[in-house]
C-alpha cells in the first residue's frame, strides 16, 4: 500500500510550526526578563503581538494535527481491509471494521457512534485532496474540512468534485468568490457550501424535500443538572414559523414586571403550547405558518414554469412548491426586487408594495393541486442564466 505524500507534508509542516513557536517562547522569555527595557521596543506591545502569533500558529498546527489523525484513522481501516483475507464473509468483514471502529474509539477515548462518524468524515476529508491539503497546510480547520464532509454526502462522486473545485480551486470555470474557505467562519462557510450544493445537486430539490419530510422526527435527550433537550426536525418553513412566532410571543411579553429573558421565554412559551389544553394537529394536516417570513422567489419558479429552489431569510434553500405555499397560502404582499441575471445579486427594491390578488392566489393553488405540466422550458442559451426575482414579505 503507498502512504501518501500528503503524510510527509503534514510531519513538515507540524515540525515548522513547532519551531516557531519555540521562537517566539524564546523571544517572549527574553521581553519578561527585563533585558530588553531601554532598547527602543515597546515591551508590552511586542508581548501582546506574541500572543496573537502564537494563537494563529497553534490554530494552524491544530488543523495539521487533526489532518494526521483524520490520515491516521483512514489509512487504518485500508490497512485492516488488506489483511482481511481476500475469501472473508461479509460477516468477518463487517466484524473486522466494527473491531477497527472500536480500537480507535479506545485511542481517542470516544462513544462507538462518534468514533464511526469520524471515520467516516475522516475518510471522505482524505478522499477529497483539495480539501485535505488545506487542512494539512493548516488552512483551513477541522470544523471547515467536516463541513465539506458532510454536505457532500450524497452525492456522486462527480458532485462532490465539482463541489469541491467551486470552493477549492481557482482555475474551475466559475470559482467561488471572496474569501478563502478557511478565512469565513464555519456557520458562513456552511451556508454557503449548502446553497451551491442545493443548486448543483443531481436530483432535485423537491424530491430530496419529500424525503426529509418522512423523516421529521422528535429527539429526546437527557442532560445534566436536571435537564434535557427536545428537538424537532421539521420541513424548513414550519420551523422557522415556530421561532419566529416564540420569539414574537416572547417579545410581547417582555416589560417591566417580566424577569425572564427572551432566551428563557422561549421554551417556556414552547412547553406552555405543547402541554395546554390544545389540541395537537393531524399528521400531515399542519397549518400553513403565519409567522414574518421573507422569502427570495425567482419569478418562473413562483408561475410554476420551473423548480429553481427559492431562499427563505434564515434558513436557506427551499422547494418552490414550499415558497408558492407560503406565497398562495398566507402572504399578502410581497416586495420587488430587481437582481442582477449575472450573478443574482440585488440592484434595485421596488418602493410600492404589491398585492397578491385572490385570483393570483387560487391560480398558484390550483396549479400545485392540478401538478399542470409545464408551460415553458428555457432553451439551452437561457438555462444557466438566473431569472428575476421577487421578495416575499409575510404580513400578520
Amino acid at each position: 500500500m503507498e502512504i501518501s505524500s500528503s503524510a510527509s507534508a503534514v510531519g513538515q509542516g507540524i515540525h515548522g510550526f513547532a519551531a516557531a513557536l519555540d521562537a517566539l517562547e524564546r523571544e517572549d522569555a527574553f521581553l519578561a526578563s527585563g533585558l530588553a527595557v531601554g532598547s527602543g521596543v515597546d515591551v508590552l506591545q511586542r508581548r501582546y503581538e506574541i500572543r496573537l502569533e502564537r494563537l494563529d500558529l497553534r490554530s494552524r498546527l491544530t488543523a495539521q494535527l487533526a489532518a494526521g489523525q483524520a490520515q491516521d484513522a483512514s489509512e487504518a481501516v485500508a490497512f485492516q481491509q488488506a489483511m482481511t483475507p481476500p475469501d472473508a464473509s461479509l460477516q468477518d468483514r463487517t466484524y473486522a471494521e466494527m473491531s477497527t471502529v472500536e480500537e480507535i474509539a479506545g485511542v481517542l477515548t470516544l462513544s462507538s457512534a462518534a468514533a464511526g462518524a469520524f471515520l467516516e468524515q475522516s475518510r471522505k476529508v482524505c478522499s477529497l485532496p483539495p480539501v485535505f491539503q488545506a487542512l494539512a497546510v493548516g488552512a483551513m480547520s477541522w470544523q471547515h474540512a467536516r463541513i465539506v464532509a458532510d454536505e457532500t454526502e450524497g452525492l456522486d462522486p462527480a458532485g462532490a468534485a465539482g463541489l469541491v473545485a467551486h470552493f477549492f480551486d481557482p482555475d474551475a470555470p466559475h470559482p467561488a468568490r471572496g474569501a478563502a474557505p478557511g478565512e469565513l467562519v464555519p456557520s458562513r462557510f456552511r451556508a454557503k457550501v449548502r446553497a451551491w450544493r442545493e443548486r448543483h445537486h443531481p436530483e432535485s430539490i423537491e424530491k430530496r424535500h419529500t424525503k426529509g419530510c418522512a423523516d421529521r422526527r422528535m429527539e429526546y435527550t437527557p442532560d445534566r443538572d436536571g435537564m434535557a433537550w427536545i428537538s424537532l426536525h421539521l420541513p424548513g418553513d414550519t420551523a422557522c414559523a415556530i421561532w419566529n412566532r416564540t420569539t414574537a410571543i416572547a417579545r410581547g411579553l417582555q416589560g417591566p414586571h417580566e424577569p425572564r429573558t427572551i432566551t428563557q421565554l422561549r421554551p417556556d412559551i414552547a412547553a406552555a403550547q405543547l402541554l395546554g389544553s390544545g389540541t395537537a394537529g393531524e399528521p400531515g394536516n399542519v397549518p400553513t405558518p403565519r409567522a414574518d417570513v421573507l422569502v427570495m422567489v425567482p419569478v418562473f419558479s413562483l408561475l410554476g414554469l420551473t423548480d429553481e429552489p427559492a431562499m427563505l431569510d434564515g434558513f436557506g434553500p427551499i422547494p418552490a412548491s414550499m415558497a408558492r405555499k407560503l406565497v398562495a397560502d398566507g402572504a399578502n404582499s410581497f416586495y420587488r426586487v430587481l437582481v442582477d441575471p449575472r450573478d443574482g445579486a440585488p440592484l434595485e427594491i421596488g418602493r410600492k408594495n404589491y398585492r397578491l390578488t385572490e385570483s393570483i392566489k387560487r391560480w398558484i393553488r390550483m396549479r400545485r393541486q392540478m401538478h399542470l405540466p409545464r408551460l415553458h422550458q428555457p432553451h439551452s442559451g437561457q438555462r444557466n442564466r438566473p431569472p428575476p426575482s421577487l421578495a416575499t414579505r409575510r404580513q400578520y
